[in-house]
């Protein structure tokens, strides 16, 4: 099994590294992906490749069955959580779970070649925002389809954000290793950082 863990990590945050944990703990056995976006796809603030990665690779360092693929980041234009995770499927054996919180569900419908996604690939569901998942899957037509394909853990819930992170610089939410990078990168800190 391996379990893929998308999204901007724009920073890394612990909530981030919980994810991990708690997943690693339910799946003792799977292997274990992050897989960042690229700055080819548009999201305010988004600080470069080369940041977020070093960012992610210290935060991840000494976890257990971790890798960090570049896909995405090596693409010219932003292809779809579909696509990449097709080709992560040609790379590995494993069957593919693809990790989101409750809040990206309830629009996951509207994401690029979602049939494709829901129908190839199975999802773990994590409890976000107070959102009722069971209920966003049945009212679905698309997510009730396939609803075999989510493992829900509608009790997993971390009040912590990357968004949280960038409007507080709040240390408490990210590892020290990335807090203190962040600092002597002069990231997130004003309007500049996001070119770097």
């Amino acid at each position: 099994m391996q379990i893929v863990f998308g999204g901007a990590f724009n920073p890394v945050t612990n909530a981030h590294i919980e994810i991990y944990n708690f997943l690693k703990e339910e799946f003792p056995g799977a292997t274990f992906t992050f897989l960042p976006v690229s700055s080819a796809y548009t999201k305010s603030s988004l600080a470069s490749n080369y940041h977020r990665l070093n960012m992610l690779r210290l935060a991840a360092d000494g976890l257990d069955d971790v890798s960090i693929s570049t896909l995405e980041m090596n693409d010219t234009d932003f292809l779809g959580t579909y696509q990449s995770l097709i080709r992560l499927s040609d790379l590995h054996e494993e069957e593919i779970y693809f990790v989101m919180g409750a809040d990206n569900l309830t629009y996951l419908d509207e994401w690029k070649n979602a049939s494709g996604l829901l129908s190839e690939f199975k999802f773990i569901i994590l409890g976000r925002n107070g959102i009722d998942i069971q209920k966003e899957i049945q009212d679905n037509p698309l997510l009730n389809k396939f609803k075999s394909h989510f493992i829900i853990y509608k009790d997993f819930h971390i009040e912590m954000s990357s968004t949280l992170f960038r409007e507080t610089l709040d240390k408490a939410l990210v590892p020290e290793c990335v807090y203190d990078y962040i600092m002597e990168n002069n990231l997130y800190q004003g309007d500049d950082d996001v070119l770097q």
